[in-house]
Order: C-alpha cells, then sequence, then structure tokens
C-alpha cells in the first residue's frame, strides 16, 4: 500500500478540472506531493489553458514516480476530441469507463487504498442495468448480492439510501427484509472499520407516517422485521417518520438510513451543502467521490466550489 492519493479525472466535459486545481492549491504542500491524477494529459493541459490556470503537469508511467510540490502527475488515458469542453458521448464514455477501470486495477492490487473519482455523467455508464459508478464499480469488485452501500458523509451526520438510482415506482419492489439487513451489516461494519467506533443508527419508514403501521405496509411486513433481527447486534432505532425526522431528531444519530435515494439526499444537500462527500462501503478498497454532479451549467465559468473534493482528498490523506 502506497502513501498516494489516486484520483480520477472523470467526465470531461465538467468543471471537474477547475475543482481538481483549485483543491489541489488549496491542499497543504505535504499532500500536493501525494496525489496522482487518472486523466488525458492534452485534455487537463487545454482545460487549465482556457481557465487561464497555471500549473506544471506531468505524464508518468510509474505510480512511484516522484513529485514535486509544484507539479500535478497524470496517469495518461487516450482521448480524442475537438472541443476540450464538448467531448462527443461515444468518447467520453470510453474515457470515463477506462479511467475507472485502470482505478479499479490498481485499487484492487493494493498499490492505493482506494481511488477519489470526480463527477461523471452517469449517462456515460448507463448500460447493462448500471446506473451510477457506485453500480458499475460494484461490479467489477464482483459483488452481486447489492450489498454495497453508498454513504453520503458529514462529520455531523450521514445518510444512506437502502435504493440507490431506480426509479420510484421500482422502490417498494426492491426492498426487502433480506437487502435492509444485508446493507446495514455492511454499513454497520465498514463504518466501525474506517471512524473506530459503533454508530448510532435511525432508519427511516417508506410511507407518510408510517403508514400508520397498517398490516400490510412495508413498515409491517419488511422494515420492523429486519429491525428486530439487526437489534441482536447493530444500535439502530425505527422505523422513524420521514417527514419531520431531519427537524431536530437526525442530531441523535450518526447515520440515517433511508428507503430511497432522494428521501435521505434531498435534506442532506440542504443541510450539508458542499461540505460532504460520498463513501462507497463494502468493496474491496474505499472509493469515494465529491457530494455534486458535473455542474454543467458552469463549465469554464471559474465559479466551481472545490470544497468537497477537498474533502475527499483531505479524508484519504487523514486516514490511519
Amino acid at each position: 500500500m502506497i502513501n498516494k492519493i489516486l484520483i480520477v479525472g472523470g467526465d470531461p466535459n465538467s468543471i471537474n478540472s477547475e475543482i481538481i486545481f483549485k483543491s489541489w492549491k488549496k491542499n497543504s504542500l505535504q499532500v500536493r506531493r501525494k496525489i496522482i491524477l487518472i486523466a488525458n494529459y492534452k485534455l487537463i493541459f487545454d482545460q487549465f489553458k482556457k481557465l487561464k490556470i497555471k500549473i506544471k503537469l506531468k505524464e508518468i508511467n510509474s505510480v512511484n514516480e516522484k513529485n514535486d510540490i509544484n507539479t500535478l502527475n497524470i496517469i495518461n488515458i487516450p482521448l480524442t476530441y475537438k472541443n476540450c469542453f464538448n467531448v462527443n458521448v461515444e468518447a467520453s464514455s470510453r474515457y470515463v469507463i477506462r479511467s475507472l477501470n485502470l482505478a479499479h486495477k490498481l485499487s484492487s492490487r493494493k498499490e492505493f487504498i482506494g481511488f477519489i473519482n470526480c463527477p461523471i455523467n452517469k449517462n456515460l455508464i448507463k448500460k447493462n442495468r448500471i446506473y451510477g459508478v457506485t453500480e458499475y464499480i460494484a461490479k467489477k469488485c464482483k459483488i452481486h448480492n447489492s450489498s454495497e452501500v453508498m454513504m453520503l458523509y458529514n462529520k455531523m451526520f450521514s445518510v444512506v439510501p437502502i435504493t440507490t438510482h431506480i426509479k420510484i415506482k421500482d422502490v417498494s419492489k426492491q426492498i426487502s427484509k433480506q437487502l435492509i439487513i444485508k446493507k446495514i451489516e455492511t454499513l454497520n461494519d465498514n463504518y466501525k472499520k474506517i471512524f473506530k467506533k459503533k454508530p448510532r443508527l435511525a432508519i427511516l419508514g417508506l410511507n407518510p407516517h408510517n403508514s400508520e403501521l397498517s398490516k400490510n405496509s412495508e413498515e409491517v411486513k419488511k422494515i420492523i422485521p429486519a429491525v428486530k433481527f439487526l437489534k441482536k447486534r447493530v444500535n439502530i432505532s425505527g422505523p422513524m417518520v420521514a417527514d419531520s425526522f431531519f427537524n431536530d431528531s437526525y442530531k441523535k444519530y450518526n447515520v440515517i438510513i433511508g428507503m430511497y435515494h432522494d428521501q435521505v439526499l434531498i435534506p442532506f444537500k440542504n443541510l450539508c451543502k458542499y461540505d460532504a462527500i460520498n463513501i462507497t462501503l463494502g468493496l474491496k478498497y474505499l472509493r469515494i467521490s465529491p457530494d455534486h454532479g458535473t455542474a454543467n451549467n458552469i463549465i469554464g465559468k471559474n465559479k466551481a466550489n472545490p470544497k468537497s473534493l477537498l474533502r475527499c482528498i483531505n479524508f484519504f490523506a487523514n486516514l490511519k
């Protein structure tokens, strides 16, 4: 395991080059030495030039090459384009997949403890029942039982959705007692491993007012039986009524588990803004990413907020 930080440049049509530079600039000299970027060298050079960013870039062939505090090392991934901020979809998709595959390979070989991937448009990898980077990396790690966990982390609290990038109409069909148990066991075990403490967990119901705990509700048939089983080894409470939980009650817990993506991500993002990171738990290594998208509306305008990527880098830098 080497003491370096691997960053995947991500979607070429994005604010990624801007936040990479801003977070690199804000970091300490000691952390700068650790950063290695997987990206297309010419793309980063051209985007930096358009953004009027002045920084030395160096293409490297080995992760063990030395870096100085004023140079950003890049492992080159092939990419053909005409406009550096408007790369076509097919080329972008191939580029993103190659970048993620290399990061997976290096992390699987324990050359890194994991990697950070900058934002990626999900449409670039949305195929073969794969809906996002979380699912793609889980498949690369040969995890087929949905045990991977997407956790949005802030030092105040974190959130985890049981289902991730699926349509609302499919949420109830996918939720099961077994899925809830598997996800929360993965969450509990990995949280203890990373943060060195047993988390206090709260789980939300699916329906408004927990469907008044009617006998045919998901709360009674799936969530409550899962909670009863988990209580044997996990510090968990619930199901909580979701509509008022984020007023104040959430402050008592380390992690809040919701049934679907927006149920927990909307309040989390409103409370934490950009001061959060996305951590995938249950893989062979750690994979994290900024808690925001590609921000196409501000590409090239020098308006991007680097806070979330900066948090990602510092997270890896401070791991014991």
